[in-house]
């Protein structure tokens, strides 16, 4: 960094990038909520049996599972950047499979293609981001930033179908999914064709040369080299921290995603309110993420997860205790939409970015996404039996102490990385 360079400044130098990776979010978020928001018009428009939304659903999961898990193995095979430049193009492709489909399979084609691309797209996008920020701060700030395009998705998703929802047979389904490939198409020709981001991979590149000289490493890195090699014990450490409060995180995440608009229409709000409600409370998390984007890099980042994460295990036993009353119900999944964006998905692709070597962040990231998102469908399967009224009681207080798993795992995440002198928090 040149003297006359501050933190602020380099992080506004590098923020066309993490738009970039950003807008993967955007399309990650939106091929979830796009499909779940319009899958009964699918069904009408192409007379899909109730069986086969199923399976489409299932797909779309599994394949997004699938993506994540491959991703160390696609930058492994294609170079980080290549593959960094044309999965959007990939998505594009299963995009517009499914605007043309006229029947089941093809629209599960293009579902199943979309999944894969944005599924290991994620874990290289942000990877990217750390391996081109100049420094950790510069990186972490740009890393968590990201999120806030997750939630730019889930709303634009959301709007488009509520738009669109009263055209006839599969046309409003059909302009979502066009909405999606034209994004991704733009994307994929702003990443491939940027010089201004060849410049950065460039010289992210010669970094990473230059830190292993120095280091005087002869030895390749790798998956192998990271959790076999000298240091075994300290990435064991970090990894597993990571693991377990991130499928802590995402199994209620993943749940009030899904059921929030149920347990409201449960407490006896009108389908309209509970709509409506929803919107308001993603505009809510959407905020949180930004407070959260603004001090990730900073000495206040671990000070937000920790009444972030108190906030949440605050709400589940408020949830618990509101009985089936719709006001309280309504504050304590705003005050959890606060919580769970303070300490939630950008503190853990942080800490992923910040904990692992370069060479081997893709992998790391793209496992935890895929086994993440496979506990979440299995969950999934039960989850409709746990949030009925007469169980949602002491669901809540089992999801309260969910949340203080995670808040033990991320408080030894803290501490690991102050002991190994990864910042200065």
């Amino acid at each position: 960094m040149n003297n006359g360079e501050t933190s602020t400044s380099m992080v506004k130098k590098y923020r066309p990038l993490a738009v970039a990776a950003g807008i993967g979010s955007i399309l990650g978020s939106g091929i979830i909520v796009g499909l779940s928001a319009t899958i009964t018009v699918w069904q009408n428009g192409l007379g899909l049996t109730n069986s086969q939304v199923g399976i489409i659903s299932g797909a779309l999961t599994f394949a997004i599972a699938i993506g994540s898990l491959l991703a160390g193995q696609i930058t492994k095979t294609f170079g980080l950047v290549k593959s960094f430049n044309w999965l959007n193009l990939i998505y594009a492709i299963g995009a517009l499979i499914c605007v043309f489909s006229n029947n089941y399979i093809m629209l599960l084609i293009g579902v199943i293609i979309t999944g894969l691309a944005s599924g290991a797209d994620l874990p290289i996008s942000l990877t990217v981001v750390s391996h081109d920020a100049p420094d950790d701060k510069t990186s972490a700030s740009l890393v968590s930033s990201t999120q806030i395009f997750w939630q730019i998705g889930v709303f634009m998703s959301y709007v488009c179908a509520f738009i669109v929802s009263k055209m006839a047979g599969a046309s409003g389904a059909r302009i979502v999914f066009s909405i999606l490939a034209i994004f991704a198409l733009i994307t994929w020709a702003w990443r491939t064709f940027s010089t201004k981001f060849r410049a950065f991979h460039e010289e992210g590149e010669q970094r990473r040369i230059d830190r292993e000289a120095a280091s005087q490493t002869t030895e390749k890195v790798s998956i192998k080299t990271v959790f076999a090699g000298a240091n075994k014990g300290r990435f064991m450490a970090f990894f597993f921290s990571i693991l377990i409060f991130y499928v802590c995180w995402n199994l209620l995440a993943n749940t009030f995603g899904q059921f929030q608009t149920f347990t409201l229409v449960q407490a006896h709000a009108s389908q309209s309110f509970a709509t409506g409600a929803g919107i308001v409370l993603n505009f809510i998390s959407l905020l949180a993420t930004m407070a959260f984007a603004s001090v990730a890099g900073g000495k206040y980042r671990n000070k937000f997860f920790l009444v972030g994460i108190t906030v949440q295990f605050l709400a589940m036993l408020g949830l618990a205790m509101s009985s089936h009353s719709l006001w309280p119900i309504v504050i304590t999944i705003g005050c959890y939409n606060i919580g769970n964006n303070i300490a939630g998905e950008a503190m853990y692709k942080v800490w992923t970015q910040e904990a692992f070597p370069v060479e081997v962040r893709a992998s790391v990231q793209g496992f935890i996404n895929g086994f993440s998102r496979v506990c979440c469908g299995l969950f999934a399967l039960i989850t409709p039996a746990l949030v009925v009224p007469s169980a949602i009681r002491n669901t809540m207080f089992a999801f309260a102490a969910i949340v203080f798993i995670s808040f033990v795992a991320g408080l030894t995440m803290m501490r690991l990385e102050k002991k190994h002198g990864i910042n200065n928090f």
